[in-house]
Formats: C-alpha cells, sequence, structure tokens
C-alpha cells in the first residue's frame, strides 16, 4: 500500500502580501437584503462592496473622488472657481440694478422738485 504524501505550501503568505494582491486584483463582496412580509415586499438593499487599489480603479473607470472638494484639491479649486463666478455675477447683476435705480430716482427728484416751487 502506498502512503499518500501531504503537501505544504512552500510560500507563506503574510498579511502584507494578501493585502497587495487583494489591492493589485480588485475583490467585489455584493450581497442583496430583502424584507418581505406575506410575499409583500417591504424593503431591498442591494451592497456592492469593491476592494482595490485608486489605480486599479481607475482603471475599472471608477474616480468618484476626484470630484469631491472634501477629497480632491483640484476639484475644491474648481469648487470656489464656481463659487467666486457666481458671486461676481451676483454682484454685477446688483450693480446694474442699483444703477437702474439711480437712474429712475433723478427724474422723481426734479418732479419733486417742480411741485415744491
Amino acid at each position: 500500500m502506498q502512503q499518500e504524501s501531504i503537501v505544504h505550501a512552500t510560500e507563506a503568505s503574510t498579511l502584507a502580501d494578501i493585502l497587495e494582491r487583494i489591492l493589485d486584483k480588485g475583490i467585489v463582496i455584493a450581497g442583496d437584503i430583502k424584507i418581505k412580509i406575506a410575499d409583500i415586499e417591504l424593503l431591498t438593499i442591494n451592497i456592492r462592496l469593491l476592494i482595490a487599489s485608486v489605480d486599479k480603479a481607475q482603471e475599472m473607470g471608477i474616480n468618484w473622488w476626484a470630484g469631491n472638494p472634501f477629497l480632491s484639491h483640484e476639484a475644491k479649486a474648481k469648487d470656489r472657481e464656481k463659487e467666486n463666478s457666481q458671486k461676481e455675477a451676483e454682484i454685477e447683476t446688483l450693480r446694474k440694478r442699483i444703477a437702474e435705480l439711480e437712474s429712475s430716482k433723478k427724474p422723481l427728484k426734479k418732479q419733486r422738485k417742480k411741485t415744491h416751487e
């Protein structure tokens, strides 16, 4: 009778090695939760979790953090630039409105003077 040999892994993986592989390749964890009572669906929750490096995520076309002003300096600068241009437009609108109001007041002053004379 032949004895079967036990195969041992010769390469030990550390936590860092495993994490590096996961981040390099990416991993998706998916799950669905459904709450039903008497065949009436009350709530459905779809859970999708992607764990990957930033480089791998960008390869997949995922870069939501690039447009988030809390996570990206470029997005924050664009956000400030947009706010400043909106403020400038509002200021210009107010200046025009003030000029219109002031120009409409001048004839009123002349009319008031004529009535007082």
